[in-house]
């Protein structure tokens, strides 16, 4: 994967929402967040987190769900932290985050592991995200082997959205099971986010890299697959033209991360 196919994923992933789909229930809330480095700092923005980002989230109410980064290794991939935490709600976030820029050891943390040279090359990106009415409860912890993770955003025509969510659930989900994907958590960026009602996260987990690229050939050549997919796009697609419209990059866990 290429610079100029991983940065417009990591761009379009910050947009959109669902609130028919959203698990209405409960305020909880997902956060997506994509931190890229300078040349060569990755490493330490790894190894600050280990030592101390992590401990200091959860200390200031924010739970560590997964952090991973990009399998490919050229034209900006290798500096990139992606990771998600859990709030009870947007106002949460902020107050944990709050909370968390004034610790005096997470301000000795930062200042140590910046002194040979800003870590960042610019502002974080985050995005807020709930839950949809389908997704599997997300399982924190090991998995079976060594896996490797696929982050996959959706852009739909605006009011396809729901017909996309329709075609998960009574379709693609079981299809993807059938071919030997596993479901992590599927999310719509919250009510707060932008562009509403177009966008689709999700995450699978597949035991290879080449394994992931042969379920996807399989499950595209599925006829069942290709029949629900005419079926659903009778008046029209669903997601707008590629190559904006389904993006995917493959990521392994970081040694620390709770997901595995």
């Amino acid at each position: 994967m290429t610079r100029r196919h991983l940065l417009p994923l990591l761009c379009t992933a910050f947009l959109g929402c669902s609130l028919s789909t959203a698990k209405a229930e409960s305020a909880e809330v997902y956060e997506l967040r994509i931190y890229t480095t300078n040349e060569g700092k990755l490493d330490t923005l790894l190894a600050r987190f280990r030592d101390h980002t992590c401990r200091l989230f959860e200390k200031h109410g924010m739970t560590n769900i997964g952090y991973w980064v990009p399998l490919a290794k050229e034209d900006g991939a290798e500096n990139t932290l992606i990771y998600i935490l859990k709030h009870p709600s947007e106002e949460a976030a902020k107050a944990s985050f709050a909370a968390f820029g004034k610790d005096p050891e997470w301000q000795a943390a930062r200042k140590a592991s910046e002194e040979n040279g800003k870590i960042l090359a610019k502002p974080p990106q985050s995005l807020f995200m709930s839950a949809t009415d389908y997704s599997p409860p997300l399982k924190v912890g090991a998995g079976k082997g060594a896996r490797v993770f696929e982050l996959r955003t959706y852009t739909t025509f605006p009011g396809k959205l729901d017909a996309l969510h329709e075609r998960f659930k009574n379709h693609t989900m079981s299809l993807f099971t059938k071919h030997g994907m596993t479901h992590m958590a599927y999310w719509t960026s919250t009510a707060s986010q932008k562009d509403a009602g177009t966008k689709l996260i999700y995450m699978l987990a597949h035991d290879s890299h080449e394994a992931g690229l042969a379920s996807f050939a399989a499950f595209r050549a599925d006829p069942e697959w290709i029949s629900a997919k005419a079926e659903s796009e009778k008046d029209g697609s669903l997601t707008i033209p590629q190559p904006d419209g389904v993006k995917s990059i493959y990521m392994r866990a970081t040694d620390f991360s709770p997901i595995q």
